[in-house]
């Protein structure tokens, strides 16, 4: 698309402002449904805590530290395990440290990835239930104007009920799809 295929001089403004002006007055409950849409879309996402299944995560992103040294072994053999793995620890955690720093920068940007992803699907499925509101409301309204609602003909056919299915005439066979598709 080209710039002057976006940019025209006909009609005016001021030709576009007088037929705007024609038009007819929206209700005020048309008016009130707009602001509190306006209003719901404007409104901040809450802050929410972490979901279970990240908290976890988020609570061994940090590999370079272990749990403390143990030994299940009795007698004089435990003790001596324990004291060598502490000291071993001592020695070389500041290399374990560098060798896994770009791991721990790995796990905390895909953690931060992922808690971002959870927002945006919970402030997604948000403005869908708001959406799907303002949809029941308009078919409400709808179909009580056209007295097809629930309290509407007996006849009048629900979503609820499946539509029927076209069966192939006697004798004849499904198309199936062709291959690759």
């Amino acid at each position: 698309m080209r710039p002057e295929d976006l940019l025209t001089r006909a009609p005016s403004a001021d030709a576009v402002a007088r037929e705007t002006r024609k038009l007819p007055r929206p209700s005020e409950e048309a008016n009130e449904t707009l602001r509190r849409a306006l209003e719901a879309a404007a409104r901040p996402p809450t802050p929410a805590p972490w979901p279970a299944l990240l908290q976890e995560a988020r609570g061994k992103m940090d590999s370079r530290y272990a749990e403390p040294a143990t030994s299940h072994r009795g007698g004089v053999a435990g003790p001596a395990l324990v004291l060598a793995k502490r000291a071993f620890r001592l020695v070389f955690q500041p290399f374990i440290n560098e060798a896994l720093r770009k791991q721990v920068e790995f796990n905390e940007s895909i953690l931060d990835a992922l808690a971002t992803i959870h927002d945006v699907q919970r402030e997604h499925a948000r403005t869908q239930a708001a959406w799907r509101q303002e949809l029941e409301h308009r078919l409400a309204r709808l179909e009580s104007a056209a007295g097809t609602g629930p309290s509407g003909p007996a006849d009048a056919a629900t979503p609820s009920e499946p539509l029927p299915r076209e069966q192939p005439a006697r004798g004849q066979r499904r198309k199936k799809a062709p291959p690759g598709i």
